[in-house]
């Protein structure tokens, strides 16, 4: 459930990001009876998945011969429902704090204050924003004809759409895009690309049959009136400008990954900005405070899904410990536990 407006809370586990495996944290402390509040910057549940591609397909969810980033962040929803847990959207975790007797206090950047026994940090690469390009006018046209995420398809049907650069994002929506629109230019400042080679040959395929306007080239003005591109102007190798026309442009360059206030809260970082965590638990230098997802590093990390997903279930046992000092843990499986059963709602 989303916050209900109350600024001050308590609860057993504090997860930090609400993609995938910041949801499925939730579940598994929720199979050992712990609650959790759920901090995301975003205005969603879904993480990356949800942001960046919520119809691309995902193939190395076990079970699941294919499933969206959408799809699977409705079924994590569906599964975490039993557990009740309270999400707080829209918000930043900015400051940690050691509670005396115990457990922490955080503080977010708009004044909600929860108290917990544990936190969990599951932001994925950390906060994150697109990289824009640097272009005149850029304010006038975003949010109207110019997008950083496609988050729906049919946004764009009918669409004459521009794509800017060079690496998963552009050649996926490049290729997943089609039937949809229009028209389809893609623009890479060379004419070599960052995306994984199936994806590459899908595009030069599309350009062959004439259904993708492929230019090799850098943008250096976006043509318009009102918030309604009509064109951008392109500069190739040989410094000569022309027009490309499109009513829609999607520059795909990448995003910046920023950590944040996690920065400042004394945890020890990697020399690539990571959180080590020792893998019996995922619990970070700093006692109470755990580390899951892309985020975390130690010997043989595996940026997967999969992988978040077997992090948080150690995670949780070390959690429990903080949580309910006195009491011993019992591990039951989801088969045979009449009790965790009970909590699911299967009889």
């Amino acid at each position: 459930m989303p916050d209900t407006g109350s600024h001050s809370h308590k609860t057993d586990v504090i997860i930090i990001g609400a993609g995938p495996v910041g949801l499925f944290a939730v579940f598994e402390l929720g199979l050992l009876g712990l609650s959790a509040h759920v901090v995301d910057i975003l205005d969603r549940p879904g993480g990356q998945c949800a942001e960046l591609y919520p119809e691309k397909v995902i193939l190395d969810i076990p079970s699941r011969l294919k499933i969206t980033g959408q799809e699977l962040t409705n079924d994590l929803m569906a599964q975490i429902a039993p557990f009740n847990p309270t999400f707080h959207f829209q918000e930043m975790a900015t400051t940690l704090e050691k509670r005396e007797g115990g457990g922490f206090i955080m503080t977010t950047d708009v004044g909600t204050r929860i108290e917990a026994h544990a936190v969990v940090i599951a932001g994925g690469g950390g906060s994150f924003t697109p990289k824009k390009p640097k272009l005149e006018r850029l304010e006038e046209f975003e949010g109207k004809s110019l997008f950083y995420a496609v988050r729906k398809k049919e946004q764009f049907r009918g669409k004459n759409v521009l794509i800017a650069g060079g690496g998963d994002s552009a050649l996926d929506w490049t290729v997943n895009l089609q039937g949809v629109v229009s028209g389809m230019s893609l623009v890479h400042r060379r004419n070599e690309f960052r995306g994984m080679q199936a994806t590459v040959d899908q595009m030069y395929a599309l350009v062959k049959e004439g259904k993708v306007n492929l230019q090799i080239g850098d943008i250096v003005r976006i043509n318009g009136e009102n918030g309604q591109i009509a064109s951008v102007t392109l500069k190739n190798a040989e410094k000569q400008e022309f027009d490309v026309a499109c009513d829609t442009l999607l520059p795909f360059y990448g995003l910046t990954m920023k950590l944040g206030p996690i920065a400042d809260w004394g945890i020890q970082l990697d020399d690539k900005d990571r959180i080590p965590v020792s893998t019996e638990s995922f619990e970070t230098a700093v006692p109470g405070v755990f580390c899951i997802g892309d985020m975390c590093a130690y010997p043989g990390k595996l940026k997967l899904i999969l992988s978040g997903f077997h992090e948080s279930a150690l995670m949780a046992h070390g959690c429990f410990h903080y949580a309910r000092p006195n009491q011993k843990l019992r591990f039951e499986h989801t088969t045979s536990s009449s009790n965790i059963q009970a909590k699911l709602g299967v009889s």
